[in-house]
């Protein structure tokens, strides 16, 4: 049984204002050669939002959050996160991605570390801390999506859940402001999705600001705030699930959804 996250021990030390502005993007456009994989991106996600990606494969989803913490880099186009514009200040791209955690499709553990040492690594590399400090936060974390018992492994003895989970717990160890999810549950096993889909639901309950690139049409409707449907590195839809779901404005939105959900 999963353990529940605490909501002031995984959240950072001030309460989300949605009045704030966590990330904001301004006319983004990416290239790859002479293929443009996002047009025109204007998006705003307010402190505490729960926001889920969908749309096809080579929509731009990925692209898109990788933007964010500058994985990518886009040829044109504004991204401001935390009030740092990352544009006008290339330097503090280092320290914007320290405060922005990221879980991949395919985990990105170490596989030579033990489980404990892949959580501890970044938080005394980054954030100064000593061995014990990172690994008291290290089982703290382990333990609250539950595998904390696993710590002593290597990657290479876990199951792809927990494997996935690991990878969770070490981005929560560095505290960061914002999650952004890249299809974390795409790479599992059918009957692993659902502990995965577990701690995401919980960690979503603690108000973090999170953005998801997901086909877990389930768990969107259960968590997010706003769906955003991408269709040729455009948004073509960005509505409340509700509306997404169950009255989608586009004909692409529509086709979509008839055929993920059957």
């Amino acid at each position: 049984m999963t353990a529940s996250l605490s909501l002031a021990a995984v959240r950072p030390n001030d309460t989300p204002d949605p009045r704030r502005v966590a990330v904001s993007i301004e006319g983004l456009n990416k290239f790859y050669g002479t293929f443009q994989v996002l047009h025109d991106i204007n998006l705003t996600v307010r402190e505490g939002e729960r926001i889920v990606l969908c749309g096809p494969s080579g929509s731009g989803k990925s692209t898109l959050i990788r933007c964010i913490n500058q994985l990518e880099v886009a040829e044109k186009g504004r991204i401001r996160v935390n009030d740092t514009d990352l544009a006008a200040n290339h330097r503090a791209a280092a320290q914007v991605r320290s405060e922005i955690g990221m879980v991949f499709q395919h985990f990105n553990l170490f596989p030579h570390m033990s489980v404990l040492d892949n959580c501890t690594l970044a938080p005394m590399s980054v954030r100064g801390l000593s061995r014990s400090e990172a690994e008291e936060r290290a089982r703290f974390y382990l333990n609250k999506v539950g595998i904390e018992s696993q710590a002593g492994k290597y990657p290479s003895q876990l199951s792809g859940g927990q494997q996935q989970r690991v990878a969770i717990a070490r981005a929560l160890c560095m505290k960061p402001k914002i999650m952004l999810f890249d299809e974390p549950t795409s790479a599992l096993d059918p009957e692993m999705v659902a502990e995965v889909l577990d701690v995401l639901v919980k960690l979503a309950d603690t108000g973090m600001t999170m953005l998801c690139v997901t086909h877990e049409m389930g768990f969107a409707r259960q968590v997010a705030q706003r769906v955003l449907f991408l269709e040729g590195g455009q948004v073509i839809e960005d509505s409340p699930p509700e509306r997404f779901f169950n009255d989608p404005q586009s004909a692409r939105a529509k086709a979509f959804l008839a055929q993920i959900l059957h």
